[in-house]
């Protein structure tokens, strides 16, 4: 039987979004998402009435949107109405037509209730230690957010957008020049000024950004190749290439959508304020914000903590991976990593945990070329609580699990240093060796150590009369110790005397 269906539908300043999930194997799988850009802020004058053509780009919308949520149980519906209809004066007349027209209530909710779905929709899709910073840049709202693990502590939304800016600092007839960003960004930093103290004293470990603007830097990056995560610097260069263009007719950036264009520079000069007044070394773009947020309030699903651990349950037994040898690969591996130099830090040790995890994924298509499969299974995947860059040093590590190295794509990612990436690597790959019996453990003795003066030379050290026990693995092992990626990097195998 198959599991019911659940909607959320966020009536935003700058797009309308609906999207359409179910349950699988405790995880939620995106079934649709539908997006239209209706910038209903472009059609508030100064009174705060909102004209006739944009309500009509609005219903229209909505009418797509109402065929699909015949199919979907009443109860299992969320539609809210953000920063512009907050504003709107005249908000009843949009919301009566748009509510016979979807023949569902719509909830018109303040800021603070936006953050608050917003950040249970980051919480629920994006892993994270300690307090984060959670920005999300609207059409005509700017959402700030620090939370920790499901609870936002701290939480405002600031009256500047993406649709409200480029109305307000840019014309479309005008040359795109500095003065504009100049006076965007010391704009959007007076609107910030009189929250910054609040924010700098209660601090944050990490940042996490939601929603088109960042979406659209992100996008930007990966196309030029500047990967993860996004800095002040990079910001900086994409202002620059902005300015290049000259004119918004001539805005063409690699990787820059062409319905993202007439609000990109009002957005990138709002993110870079934030940056500049929050002091923000580094951004990561997260899983999800307010349409995720209020498919969870529906599930009632609000635990951050184990978003990756739900998100590898489901991988597992959605693609019948033999969960009992998986936890026996990851074993093996965390433990020759317990005695890495330099030691592994949180997120090394996750990674390859999950890269034990996931690594026989590809078997599910064949034996031969299993790593290959593995690797584009991991890179094509949803996998809330994973960013982009983690997902492919995950399939730069499983491509490279056995047989011959292939280092290009363990260079080409950006998670980590390729060296770190590459010792990831080694350290799974020997501990797949140490499984093969898999219903058996008789590894734990093994030690791994490393040359003081040589950090890449490692020497496995075997109980004594290991080697005559398991002969299939030590002749593994010995071809292993052949087949190192780097002739600096050497692998020599022992056994300990009685």
């Amino acid at each position: 039987m198959s599991s019911p269906l659940y909607a959320a539908i966020d009536l935003g300043s700058n797009s309308f979004h609906m999207l359409i999930v179910r349950q699988v194997d405790g995880a939620v799988q995106t079934v649709a998402k539908i997006k239209r850009k209706v910038r209903l802020a472009a059609g508030l004058d100064e009174h705060n009435q909102l004209d006739e053509t944009a309500m009509v780009r609005g219903w229209q919308c909505l009418s797509l949107f109402a065929e699909q949520l015949q199919d979907i149980e009443p109860q299992n519906v969320a539609i809210v109405a953000t920063a512009t209809l907050r504003q709107a004066v005249n908000r009843e007349q949009f919301i009566e037509k748009a509510q016979q027209i979807l023949h569902h209530p719509i909830q018109v909710i303040s800021g603070d209730q936006e953050a608050q779905i917003i950040y249970r929709g980051v919480a629920c899709t994006s892993s994270g230690r300690g307090k984060r910073l959670v920005i999300d840049i609207g059409g005509a709202s700017t959402e700030l957010i620090i939370g920790e693990k499901n609870r936002a502590l701290l939480l405002n939304s600031l009256q500047m957008g993406c649709v409200t800016w480029l109305n307000r600092h840019f014309k479309s007839s005008e040359p795109l020049q500095k003065e504009q960003f100049n006076r965007a960004i010391d704009a959007a930093k007076a609107v910030l000024a009189p929250y910054l103290s609040s924010y700098r004293r209660l601090g944050w470990q990490s940042c996490i950004g939601a929603s088109g603007t960042i979406q659209a830097v992100q996008e930007i990056m990966l196309a030029q190749n500047l990967g993860e995560p996004m800095t002040l610097k990079k910001l900086y260069r994409l202002r620059g290439q902005v300015l290049e263009c000259g004119q918004f007719e001539q805005l063409q950036l690699k990787g820059l959508s062409a319905e993202r264009t007439p609000v990109f520079p009002s957005g990138l000069a709002i993110l870079i304020a934030l940056f500049e007044e929050l002091k923000i070394k580094q951004m990561s773009l997260a899983g999800g914000a307010l349409r995720e947020g209020l498919v969870y309030g529906l599930l009632s699903q609000q635990s951050s903590s184990s978003v990756r651990t739900q998100t590898a349950h489901s991988f597992l037994k959605r693609h019948r991976i033999d969960a009992k040898h998986a936890q026996l690969v990851s074993d093996y591996a965390l433990q020759l990593a317990t005695q890495i130099k330099p030691e592994l830090d949180h997120l090394e040790r996750q990674m390859l945990r999950y890269s034990a995890m996931f690594h026989e994924v590809g078997l599910n298509i064949e034996f031969k070329r299993a790593p290959e499969h593995a690797a584009y299974i991991i890179d094509h995947s949803d996998l809330p609580g994973f960013s982009m860059e983690q997902k492919h040093l995950i399939s730069a590590i499983l491509i490279n699990q056995r047989g011959d190295w292939q280092l290009a794509p363990l260079k080409q990612q950006r998670a980590l240093p390729y060296a770190r990436a590459l010792m990831l690597t080694r350290l799974l790959r020997i501990a797949i060796i140490l499984s093969m019996r898999r219903s058996q453990r008789q590894c734990q003795s093994i030690n791994l150590l490393q040359q003081v003066d040589n950090l890449d030379h490692w020497t496995l050290n075997m109980p004594p009369g290991w080697l005559d026990d398991y002969p299939l693995r030590c002749a593994e092992l010995q071809l292993e110790q052949q087949n190192q990626p780097d002739s600096e990097l050497t692998l020599e195998i022992s056994e300990l005397i009685a």
